[in-house]
């Protein structure tokens, strides 16, 4: 029938989303400047997060939408054309736009307690913008998974000489322990304790970008609120 468009047309014609992480000269109107020249090349930004302030420069994480079809190189070369501003990573965005899901959830988490460590691990990635996690138990034979997000690699056994971990730490991506398929695709790694040295979350982001100190502090402050829960 005329004027009609088929289902897959319009998925084809849908914008894709990105998370773009930029660093950007912490003055006023600089960010404005950053979604102008965005906005010139028909990207629309959906979210923008402060991951942290480092000197008099602002780490900041932008949710862009760009429609189908355009490169998201482009998304690099307007945001860079802002004196100043360079862009850490780009990468392909489809979680949700709500950043402030750590008390949901811990409400879900105490609701279904047995569960928890695998709720946990599931909504991490979706709270700090990681492509997947891992919980971890530290035995006499190494490390046990006791859990992961339906994304996580499937590596079967691992050993990580750094487990147990006292403190969240940002870790070493070319590390001997670390699976070739993981250094081959990039990921940045950090890993925090759920209550105990022995009892660890390890998220990755595949191509990026690196984990912030302030990321770290979140990830650690929730987990130790998640310990709590678990162990009550």
């Amino acid at each position: 029938m005329a004027g009609k468009v088929s289902r897959t047309k319009l998925e084809a014609l849908s914008p894709v989303s990105f998370l773009v992480r930029v660093q950007i000269p912490d003055r006023p109107g600089n960010l404005g400047s950053v979604a102008s020249a965005l906005g010139e090349i028909g990207a629309d930004i959906l979210s923008v997060v402060v991951i942290e302030r480092v000197g008099n420069m602002a780490i900041d994480d932008l949710v862009v939408e760009l429609p189908s079809g355009r490169p998201p190189d482009v998304l690099i070369t307007a945001a860079e054309s802002i004196d100043g501003v360079e862009v850490d990573a780009v990468r392909p965005y489809a979680g949700v736009l709500d950043t402030h899901r750590e008390l949901e959830l811990v409400e879900e988490i105490a609701a279904e307690p047995g569960r928890g460590q695998q709720i946990f691990a599931e909504g991490v990635p979706k709270i700090i913008r990681s492509g997947w996690a891992i919980v971890f138990g530290h035995r006499s034979g190494g490390a046990e998974q006791l859990a992961a997000s339906t994304s996580a690699p499937q590596e079967g056994y691992l050993e990580l000489p750094w487990l147990p971990l006292p403190r969240a730490a940002i870790l070493d991506g070319d590390e001997e322990w670390v699976p070739d398929t993981w250094k081959e695709l990039g990921t940045e790694l950090a890993a925090t304790p759920i209550g105990k040295p022995d009892r660890v979350l390890l998220a990755g982001r595949p191509g990026g970008p690196k984990f912030r100190t302030a990321e770290l502090a979140r990830l650690a402050h929730l987990a130790g609120i998640v310990a709590v829960v678990l162990d009550g």
